[in-house]
């Protein structure tokens, strides 16, 4: 969230900046209930100092029925502070809640655009493969390679499901592997395996509730959420804590399956395996000191590029422009892979930079010093990256007229030295 008081002290910035982002934003209401608490607090502590100073007067009171007029007084008076300390609670609650809503403001350096159609390509790095033949399509190599089994899914499950056999799921095993071994050993992030299911205030700490509940899969009897990213609970490794001085920066990498309902892609990559209600990525967080972030960002973003180069597959970064922020980022890049079979790129990773949105909403602070006041640091997060884009584009990259795949080198001592996938798995 948004430190309140950047709302009160500087609310037509605030107003200017949400509107850069295409959306709104309750503030008229956040503003009218900050004032209205601040009178009620106001009352409170005047009617407290008047019962303290009266608490006085009784002690000394001589006269038995001025005494006891007096603690009937005090007695009105301590009903009507306690009406008015439920007003304030119930003030407060809803304060919260619609401070929740406020999206965070826009990193200075963002592009002011309206929509995806104003993000700005920052670069591409390498040039797609020159075919002599048609590229098929990943959902045709994956069914005539026998390494995906889209009836099987559907028949389990439902729409947006399938099942990867054989060397689809190995391959898919070995890019898990080769991509936290590479952000472990050269990237200097520590490996978690975190849970798969948080608690309600995870996914209120990270953004994702209260704002996109209906995307969410819910075990309603414990109130168990199954996580839309592992950047929910690695990032609520430090939660409601101090970190103490001289732990920051932190970096983390976890490999999760992933559950979103993708009810905000209804009708969009209904073929093929883009975009489903379960997948498996790679994500790294970040935890750092606020005048570092914008560096750390950048680092970040070299880190998911690492990955794509490392395969041998072209790529790019896409700025995203204020319209087309996230409702967490101040500023994020996208990474995409080119895929030649579905003839687009495809987001592999979002790599976002949020300040110190998250650790407001998480209760996460630290120490500059031993004894230094509290300060709230700046969280960042990338996919390191995402599947199962990342094996639509090997698969559509490195296939052979034959329909065989060649695997790239750096993945072939994850799959015991094999050089291609050449069908036969199912």
């Amino acid at each position: 969230m948004i430190d309140l008081r950047l709302i009160r002290e500087h609310p037509d910035l605030v107003r200017r900046e949400i509107a850069k982002l295409n959306t709104t934003a309750p503030i008229d209401e956040i503003l009218a209930l900050d004032a209205k608490r601040r009178d009620l607090l106001q009352e409170v502590e005047a009617l407290k100092a008047q019962r303290n100073a009266a608490s006085k007067e009784i002690s000394k009171q001589q006269d038995q029925a001025a005494r006891e007029a007096r603690i009937a007084e005090m007695r009105a008076v301590g009903e009507r502070i306690g009406l008015l300390d439920a007003e304030v609670r119930a003030v407060d609650e809803r304060l919260n809640q619609l401070i929740l809503e406020v999206p965070n403001l826009p990193h200075a350096d963002v592009p002011v655009g309206k929509d995806e159609t104003e993000n700005v390509v920052v670069r591409t790095v390498g040039t797609p493969r020159a075919f002599d033949f048609e590229p098929r399509p990943h959902w045709e190599l994956g069914t005539s390679l026998g390494i995906i089994d889209f009836e099987r899914g559907v028949k389990i499950s439902g729409s947006r499901f399938y099942v990867l056999k054989g060397d689809g799921a190995r391959l898919q095993r070995a890019l898990i592997a080769y991509m936290i071994d590479l952000h472990v050993q050269q990237h200097g992030y520590t490996e978690v395996y975190p849970p798969y299911l948080v608690r309600r205030e995870c996914l209120v700490g990270t953004g994702q509730l209260p704002k996109f509940a209906e995307n969410l899969y819910l075990d309603a009897e414990d109130d168990l959420w199954l996580i839309p990213t592992a950047e929910v609970p690695v990032t609520n490794l430090h939660r409601e804590e101090i970190i103490e001085p001289g732990t920051l920066p932190l970096y983390y990498v976890a490999y999760t399956a992933c559950f979103r309902r993708e009810k905000m892609a209804a009708g969009k990559d209904t073929r093929g395996i883009k975009r489903g209600h379960q997948f498996d990525k790679v994500e790294m967080v970040k935890i750092v000191e606020p005048e570092t972030s914008d560096a750390e960002l950048d680092s970040l973003l070299a880190a998911a590029e690492d990955v794509c180069t490392g395969l041998g597959i072209p790529h790019r970064v896409v700025q995203m422009c204020t319209g087309d922020l996230s409702f967490t980022a101040a500023m994020k890049y996208d990474v995409e892979l080119w895929a030649p079979g579905v003839r687009e790129w495809l987001e592999v990773s979002s790599c976002s930079n949020f300040r110190d949105f998250q650790s407001r909403r998480a209760g996460m602070r630290y120490r500059r010093s031993a004894g230094a006041r509290p300060e709230y640091p700046h969280t960042l997060n990338g996919s390191g990256l995402g599947l199962p884009r990342v094996l639509i584009a090997v698969l559509e990259n490195y296939q052979q007229a034959d329909g065989t795949v060649v695997i790239p080198e750096v993945l072939r001592p994850y799959m015991g030295g094999q050089e291609a996938i050449r069908g036969g798995n199912a």
